[in-house]
């Protein structure tokens, strides 16, 4: 009965520990061809150690024309 109840607590203390949120565009840059690269980023809240951080970031080419 113990150990249930400690396996038990010990899975609410580590559940919802990081958030996410986005995605976000963190990055607009020229490409050199005519055209901008975008970058996207979803941001990750770790609540035990209050970081925030970029994760599971992605890159686009879009290419302007007149």
């Amino acid at each position: 009965m113990r150990n249930k109840f400690l396996l038990i607590v010990l899975a609410l203390v580590t559940t919802g520990c990081a958030s996410t949120a986005g995605p976000f565009v963190t990055n607009i840059s020229s490409d050199g061809r005519g055209g901008v690269t975008v970058e996207k980023c979803m941001l990750r809240y770790d609540r035990m150690l209050a970081v925030v951080e970029n994760s599971n970031c992605a890159s686009t080419s879009v290419t302007l024309t007149k």
